[in-house]
């Protein structure tokens, strides 16, 4: 599958076929727009670097603008990746810092529901600093052809009984933002993502590409508010 085909099939479903991955009310609540790019001067790399503090800046700002939700990401160029020796490039190769997910900040143990009816393609508990912790991966079909979902930094406990290929059902509550002991040590957050193609993947896929590699990236992983539809409530 291609990106044109897969959003002409987007664009053929009817609004109703696809489920809200949070719950969320834009007449009762609201959602800040995220900025993880170098513009944002508060992202110092003390902040960066600690967790906690991480997670206080997070929690701050959402409270600040009295916010359910924080997101954004999809193609941003962000500086908080230098945290991690996990986003380093090979040796002699660029770094990655490009996002290919919208990620949804809020609090540990907000629910995840699916957005159409899949099957549990893969999981895996990716457990190394800012990496995503918890990972479920959905495979759903789009007329004769597939595709997937990615949802990083999870709770452990989605994943310890889980099997590859159950039936996850349109609208079923399946999983839970984790908590940074088990989401990749980030302050806690859904990082959601289309794939059209695991090009032989499992439990994980690049969240993040250099940006050398974006061209390929950004066109196997469309924008996911294609399926979210939330962008348009940030503010």
């Amino acid at each position: 599958m291609n990106t044109t085909i897969f959003k002409e099939w987007l664009h053929s479903l009817p609004a109703a076929a696809i489920h809200p991955v949070v719950s969320f009310n834009p007449q009762r609540q609201r959602m800040v727009k995220m900025d993880f790019t170098e513009a944002n001067t508060g992202l110092t790399a003390e902040v960066i670097e600690d967790t906690d503090a991480f997670s206080a800046f997070v929690s701050g700002l959402l409270a600040r603008h009295e916010a359910e939700f924080g997101i954004g990401g999809y193609a941003e160029n962000r500086t908080v990746y230098s945290r991690s020796r996990v986003f380093d490039g090979e040796p002699g190769s660029m770094p990655r810092r490009l996002h290919l997910g919208i990620d949804i900040w809020g609090k540990a143990g907000t629910a995840v529901f699916a957005p159409f009816r899949g099957t549990v393609h893969s999981f895996a508990f990716n457990n190394r600093l800012g990496d995503y912790g918890a990972t479920i991966v959905l495979q759903h079909a789009a007329g004769p052809q597939q595709f997937y979902s990615l949802y990083g930094h999870l709770s452990l406990r989605d994943i310890e009984s889980l099997e590859e290929g159950r039936v996850i059902e349109s609208g079923q509550l399946f999983a839970h933002f984790g908590a940074p002991g088990e989401n990749g040590h980030w302050p806690p957050h859904l990082h959601f993502q289309l794939i059209l193609d695991m090009e032989g993947k499992k439990g994980d896929y690049p969240g993040v590409c250099s940006l050398a590699d974006q061209e390929h990236y950004l066109q196997n992983c469309p924008n996911p508010d294609l399926v979210l539809q939330l962008m348009q409530y940030a503010q």
